[in-house]
């Protein structure tokens, strides 16, 4: 199984002229486990011949103008043009990265996806982001629930996110019942592709087998 290989090379930059480049930043959240996974590092799983991480670097880089990691150790990603933040409040999984994400910019808007979706695009977190305007967020729904790592939230949300936090909230499913969230959902998902490929996700040994021979 090929884990690595990535070369700082391989990330092409291209700024798309989308609006509100710049005050729009990206976060990856690759501060997880992978338990499910035998604990590899599935930011650097290859995947059509690049690491996931560095594909999502250059989607991200068309959308937004600061790109950030949320993880413990930022040797792991040494030679990409990414800031790397641990999480303020450890252990708290996917709420912990949102936390630390919104925590990290200073800019209007952050795109936050998890390390191990290899097929997101450019367009799909465009609309997102353009989405998330006069809320506080939006996010991908579909048949499975809402994609709280598949979204962008405005920053100035992290107030009510940390008293969420504070009082004990810990599901990342239920930031909606403190945020306002809009939601992207099919039809209108569709028109970015198929979402089964688009939300492809790397959980364990079985998952990359489908995403690497073209079953996803």
């Amino acid at each position: 199984m090929q884990t690595g290989g990535y070369e700082t090379t391989q990330v092409r930059v291209c700024h798309d002229a989308f609006m509100d480049w710049s005050s729009t930043a990206a976060a990856i959240v690759a501060g997880g486990r992978a338990r499910r996974f035998g604990g590899v590092d599935k930011a650097h799983l290859v995947v059509e011949g690049r690491t996931i991480i560095v594909r999502q670097v250059e989607v991200l880089q068309r959308v937004a103008s600061e790109l950030i990691v949320i993880a413990p150790d930022a040797s792991r990603f040494d030679g990409l043009p990414v800031a790397v933040h641990p999480d303020r409040l450890p252990d708290l999984g996917a709420v912990g990265g949102i936390d630390a994400a919104l925590h990290a910019t200073s800019l209007a808007r952050v795109i936050v996806v998890a390390c191990d979706l290899p097929f997101l695009t450019s367009h799909l977190l465009q609309a997102l982001a353009d989405l998330s305007e006069r809320h506080d967020g939006a996010w991908v729904q579909t048949n499975r629930g809402v994609e709280p790592l598949v979204a962008c939230y405005q920053t100035i949300a992290r107030t009510r996110l940390s008293a969420w936090i504070d009082a004990g909230g810990r599901r990342a499913s239920d930031l909606g019942h403190v945020l306002d969230m809009a939601t992207l959902t099919s039809p209108a998902l569709d028109r970015f592709g198929s979402p089964a490929r688009l939300l492809a996700n790397i959980n364990t040994p079985d998952d990359y087998a489908r995403v690497q021979y073209g079953r996803a």
